[in-house]
């Protein structure tokens, strides 16, 4: 193989640590055997350089395929997927180390790692991760670099900031780039890795799974208002609303789902507000009652949730504005009552009995709301994430047996007497209050923050939301949960958040807000600059602006970009100079302050031996200095540069400041 197709050291060293570096962030949704993978074809390729050992035959890379293909097959459960996908690609990068021959190997290797490094992003494009990418991408420059270098080249620290400065260069360009060029839609959809964060609400619910939900401190959304934050007694975040009750768990109704506009109408103040939402995969959004978003894709449903025709799987930016006190549905269509006074045929016989002496002591439905909501206020019950065993009729031993739950305990025993009263009534699930982070002034919510709460219908005045949670444990509204069950250790065993097992260290706790606003402002900036965002920072910078200006705009940023950064490196205003000839130069204006300017072809030693006459006090150093001058420009003899320095300092320090024979010293030379 020639020397133009061997892999130089310095490329295959650059090579391998890229590898580690591409990996790496993949560890967390890798089988475990994809590390040893690595290790062995990583020490087979250091043997093949070594000469110790030989590249595998056909049938061995055949073997090889086929054994990763079983690999992710056993461990994915399927060849097709994004999961699957992506080990497969990380599998193939490996593969390729040890079956790499020649420079146009590697640089299908090198490029198969650009490609990896993008698919990180799909499973962590938090602030960190994007900072941490730039790693690889430097690594992997470095190992472009490395393999145009000889093979004696052994040096790679070199090699590395040369790919650290090619990517700075590359910086200025890139920003104009992600500014001005449209924002396009993909081309195709991938489904969302199973393992990406926290799922967060289901479309069913019993009642553990709120609390084993509220047990993880995984963010949910943030939300920044145009003005300041309501009280944390208003922050009810809507998400879904159960209509279906089987006895056990509490669901949609299929009617929800239905596309189809509400009956409501604005009142009181309206509340502004940004939101930033975490992949869920779920198609709801988490608003304030009655919301609306400024979004051709986004449609409030009949039971007043948000809702996308696909779920959200990646970071979701949206404006919502929300009237909390509006009027919802004051005439209620009888499809929609009927759904809300639907129960089992059996069961929870006690409060079935309940209900009918509540409705029989109130005929009122605000006295009977009022009367239960007393009932858990002035009763034993407990708010705990721990509740008892309830048995079969869950209602019944919620209600007259344990008397302890989390706040789905509550807004379904809440639900199912209204209900059997004949009051219309449903479970709204979604999330309350939020933390507030004083460095951006904006709100946290988080999985911890899930609630369900319940609201009835009545005549003329519409749907009305109570929390009965309230009566129980009013801190948990007014506090948020963690004071409210601030007694039960278990709280975050599940969280990988451990910082806010610290909030009460004051610095750590500062130190905590201040990361928590740097990756708001990566998300909102970065990830959320994308369609009208985008149209709407670039019509503010430079006005109206249509496709072809914004193109036009485009071609001549990166234009006056390029042509600013060729300035830089080539510097074409510091041409470069003969050094000995630079010298001389200096040399001759030395001289020429003293009143002996050199003529027009007079030579380099009868010049010195003229200046020597007329200031016989240095005639030594100008004689040296035209010595080492002329061996070196003409003799061709080796001559250090810092030796003609140095003779040329001596000179200068042992010239006159000042000379009274300037008028003599200028006479022009003899023609003897």
């Amino acid at each position: 193989m020639s020397a133009q197709q061997t892999i130089p050291r310095n490329g295959l060293v650059w090579l391998l640590v890229a590898q580690v570096a591409v990996i790496l962030p993949h560890l967390g949704h890798l089988p475990l055997w994809v590390i040893g993978l690595w290790l062995a074809c990583a020490s087979w390729r250091v043997q093949i350089f070594r000469m110790r050992a030989r590249y595998p035959r056909s049938w061995l890379k055949v073997l090889m395929m086929i054994g990763v293909g079983g690999g992710v097959y056993l461990s994915r459960g399927s060849l097709i997927g994004l999961d699957a996908g992506v080990v497969l690609l990380i599998a193939a990068f490996i593969l390729k180390l040890v079956e790499m021959r020649s420079r146009r190997d590697a640089w299908v290797l090198i490029f198969l790692g650009f490609f990896a490094v993008a698919t990180s992003y799909l499973f962590n494009d938090s602030l960190l991760a994007g900072v941490y990418s730039l790693l690889p991408v430097t690594l992997l420059l470095a190992a472009m670099i490395g393999l145009q270098q000889s093979s004696t080249d052994t040096h790679p620290w070199p090699t590395l900031r040369l790919a650290g400065s090619l990517l700075l260069q590359a910086v200025p360009l890139m920003l104009v780039l992600f500014v001005l060029f449209p924002r396009m839609g993909p081309l195709w959809s991938l489904p969302q890795p199973r393992d990406r964060g926290v799922t967060g609400l289901s479309d069913s619910m019993s009642p553990g799974d709120i609390a084993q939900l509220s047990r993880s401190a995984a963010l949910a959304f943030r939300a920044s208002f145009e003005g300041p934050v309501p009280e944390r007694s208003q922050l009810y975040w809507r998400a879904v609303t159960f209509e279906r009750f089987d006895g056990r768990r509490w669901s949609q109704s299929l009617a929800a789902q239905v596309p189809g506009a509400p009956d409501w109408t604005p009142g009181g103040s309206a509340v502004s507000y940004s939101v930033v939402m975490q992949p869920s995969g779920r198609p709801w959004l988490y608003a304030l009652d009655v919301a609306q978003v400024a979004a051709e894709n986004v449609r409030l449903m009949p039971d007043f949730h948000l809702q996308r025709p696909r779920p959200i799987d990646q970071a979701l930016m949206y404006q919502a504005t929300s009237w909390p006190d509006s009027l919802r549905e004051p005439a209620a269509s009888a499809a929609t009552l009927e759904r809300a006074l639907q129960l089992p045929a059996q069961g929870n016989p006690r409060s079935r009995a309940w209900a009918a002496r509540l409705r029989r002591d109130h005929p009122d439905p605000a006295a009977l709301v009022q009367a239960l909501l007393q009932h858990f206020n002035q009763q034993p019950y407990r708010y705990t994430l721990q509740p008892s065993s309830v048995g079969a009729d869950i209602v019944d031993g919620f209600l007259f047996d344990t008397l302890n739950g989390f706040c789905i305990h509550y807004a379904g025993a809440t639900t199912f007497i209204l209900r059997a009263a004949g009051i219309p009534a449903r479970v709204v699930a979604g999330y309350q209050g939020g933390e507030i982070n004083p460095t951006g002034n904006y709100l946290s919510v988080r999985q911890l923050d899930a609630h369900a709460w319940v609201e009835y219908w009545s005549a003329g005045r519409g749907w009305i939301s109570i929390d009965p949670t309230f009566q129980v444990a009013p801190e948990r509204i007014e506090r948020g949960l963690e004071d409210a069950l601030s007694d039960e250790q278990t709280l975050f065993d599940d969280s990988a958040l451990a910082l806010r097992r610290y909030r009460d260290i004051g610095w750590l706790n500062q130190l905590r807000f201040g990361w928590d606003n740097l990756n708001y402002g990566w998300q909102r900036w970065v990830l959320g600059y994308r369609g009208e965002r985008q149209l709407d920072v670039l019509k503010r910078l430079f006005g109206e602006l249509d496709a072809g200006r914004l193109g036009l705009l485009t071609v001549a940023a990166a234009a006056l970009l390029m042509a600013i950064l060729a300035l830089m490196l080539l510097k074409p205003w510091r041409r470069e100079r003969d050094p000995q000839l630079r010298l001389f130069q200096r040399f001759e204006r030395l001289l020429a302050r003293q009143g002996i300017e050199r003529q027009a072809g007079e030579g380099a030693r009868d010049f010195a031996e003229r200046a020597a006459a007329l200031i016989p006090a240095v005639a030594e150093p100008i004689r040296d200095f035209a010595r080492l001058y002329e061996m070196a420009r003409y003799a061709g003899q080796p001559v250090d540069r810092r030796d003609m320095h140095a003779s040329l300092v001596r000179l200068r320090r042992q010239l006159p400041w000042r000379s009274g024979m300037r008028g003599k010293r200028k006479t022009q030379p003899s023609d003897q």
